[in-house]
């Protein structure tokens, strides 16, 4: 393929052997009245309270298939809200994705051609391929390139407790610990399948940067309390933004710090029971899965379980373990 081809569209990925049933506790927005936008990009609106203040910017359907973020930002824009510092632009990234979901098949729908939350490195962002989601975020560059804080709308396929992930460095903590809901703040350095939008340059390099973003997992894909907790997670960046009036949370977040990320070295990567995302394993050895003949064991007492994913194909991120460090500031 040359330089500057673009390929041609593939179809969405089949879902994952052995999937068991999702319920579908909530139905997509519709977001048609939100995809002009008035940014020039597509499907993102900056609403702009004329008063000084920062550029905060929230993000949903990275993924085509998690759209309680999109909920979200739907309702806010559908009750015509105005920041009362600052500008606050809400958008909704991988719409060709989530046009192609179907209650039938929920899975499928998570990207077109590849995971948009792989692609945040300045080697994809400014070369020469191509594909339906890197083109997508060079549109949205420019405005998360503007943004002071930004909010990454996720929700998770397993049961998982809600919570958030800053990258790494202290600026996407401090702000997760500034946010404070939900109440579990995770740092970690990402996937080796590519950089996440928390990993951008923007927020993770240079001194001289003040820009910070997370992302918030608020719970499982299309249950209604995801949907509350998204709702909660966005009002408490704008509470802290100085964008409304809200009081702050009333806990101090837990902190853990991801040690280890397992990742799949074959099709043949299963766990020894169902964990739960949250979840605790109290002592090292404690063999939690199998990845072919290899044992995968825990290195060390007292880890936490990061978003353990129970169907994995080679390449992918199993589980992340996390240390617990209640001294964090």
């Amino acid at each position: 393929m040359s330089s500057g081809q673009k390929p041609e569209p593939q179809p969405c990925p089949p879902p994952q052997a052995g999937l068991p049933d999702f319920a579908l506790g909530v139905t997509p927005p519709d977001l048609t009245p939100y995809l002009t936008g008035n940014t020039g990009v597509h499907g993102f609106t900056t609403l702009d309270s004329h008063q000084p203040g920062p550029h905060v910017l929230a993000v949903s359907l990275i993924h085509g298939n998690e759209f309680a973020g999109a909920i979200v930002l739907a309702e806010l824009l559908a009750t015509n809200f105005r920041p009362k510092h600052g500008r606050l632009t809400l958008g909704f990234a991988n719409l060709a994705a989530f046009a192609q979901f179907d209650p039938e098949n929920p899975t499928a729908s998570r990207y077109v051609e590849e995971d948009m939350n792989r692609v945040w490195d300045d080697y994809q962002l400014f070369g020469v391929r191509h594909s339906a989601e890197l083109d997508r975020a060079r549109e949205i560059l420019p405005l998360v390139d503007t943004t002071d804080m930004l909010l990454d709308l996720h929700t998770m396929l397993w049961p998982a407790d809600p919570s958030l992930l800053c990258g790494a460095g202290p600026r996407g903590r401090d702000l997760a610990f500034a946010i404070g809901t939900p109440g579990q703040v995770i740092a970690d350095a990402g996937h080796v399948g590519g950089k996440r939008l928390i990993d951008y340059g923007r927020f993770t390099e240079g001194a001289e940067q003040n820009a910070a973003c997370v992302l918030v997992e608020a719970g499982q894909h299309w249950h209604p309390n995801a949907v509350t907790q998204s709702r909660a997670t966005l009002r408490s960046l704008l509470r802290h933004a100085g964008m409304l009036d809200a009081p702050p949370p009333d806990h101090k977040p837990s902190f853990a710090q991801v040690i280890q990320t397992i990742t799949a070295r074959s099709n043949r990567f299963h766990f020894t029971r169902p964990y739960r995302g949250g979840e605790f394993v109290r002592r090292a050895g404690t063999i939690i899965a199998h990845d072919g003949e290899a044992e995968i064991t825990t290195p060390e007492d007292n880890l936490m379980l990061v978003m353990p994913s129970l169907r994995v194909s080679h390449g992918q991120t199993a589980v992340r373990l996390a240390r617990p460090e209640p001294d964090a500031p």
